[in-house]
């Protein structure tokens, strides 16, 4: 945990929640120990939907559907949700919780390789969300670039791996090496790039908010 485990807690009990369904799938994933965003994430994404107020949504990275459903929920109402996934034993998984919610005609399930989904993609996003494989992000990042709108933004979540990115690598199993060396890269990236301006923030896991320049 990044920040004081008292505090987060006090926080998240200040927290009302979500919808009964999205409540019920969070139970479910905590269940069957499938990682979705944390309380604090949600709190920071309610918040920014409910101020950019995004009509194209594109998320990389589906797991069970919850995150897809959360922004569904949060963004306007007219607003659609596009969401890729690989894993093929999730792909079923999220497409019946999208039909348990009456959602399938709001959220498109694209299923593949984000790699090459995204450089098959043409029609551009105002807000992307980013919780996929943490070592792709830079890996992804020209594609996204390219689908975010001017004044658009983009969210990377789980960018601060539990604070362990701080650490020296022999601090760390090797496997854990390469994506923290990635990820440091990414984050270099987003703070460092011309045509964004970004925030990294200690909330769940870490997470950055960065608005691409330009007018909407």
């Amino acid at each position: 945990m990044i920040t004081d485990e008292r505090t987060t807690s006090y926080i998240n009990s200040l927290d009302r929640g979500n919808s009964t369904f999205l409540n019920t799938l969070e139970m479910e994933a905590q269940r069957d120990g499938v990682p979705i965003i944390r309380r604090e994430a949600q709190a920071l994404l309610r918040v920014l939907l409910s101020m950019h107020r995004p009509l194209r949504i594109l998320e990389v990275g589906t797991a069970v559907g919850f995150s897809a459903l959360f922004m569904e929920e949060y963004a306007p109402e007219d607003a659609s949700v596009t969401t890729i996934e690989k894993y093929e034993k999730r792909i079923p998984v999220a497409k019946e919780n999208f039909r348990r919610a009456g959602k399938e005609g709001k959220i498109t399930l694209l299923e593949g390789d984000a790699d090459e989904v995204l450089k098959s993609l043409h029609e551009p996003y105002d807000f992307i969300f980013m919780d996929a494989a943490k070592a792709q992000y830079i890996h992804f990042f020209p594609e996204v670039m390219r689908l975010l709108l001017p004044g658009g933004v983009l969210v990377s979540d789980n960018v601060l791996q539990d604070g362990d990115i701080i650490e020296s690598k022999f601090a760390v199993t090797r496997r854990d090496r390469t994506i923290h060396k990635r990820m440091r890269e990414y984050l270099y990236t987003l703070m460092n790039h011309g045509e964004l301006v970004t925030t990294i923030l200690p909330v769940g896991d870490g997470m950055t908010v960065s608005v691409k320049k330009g007018q909407r």
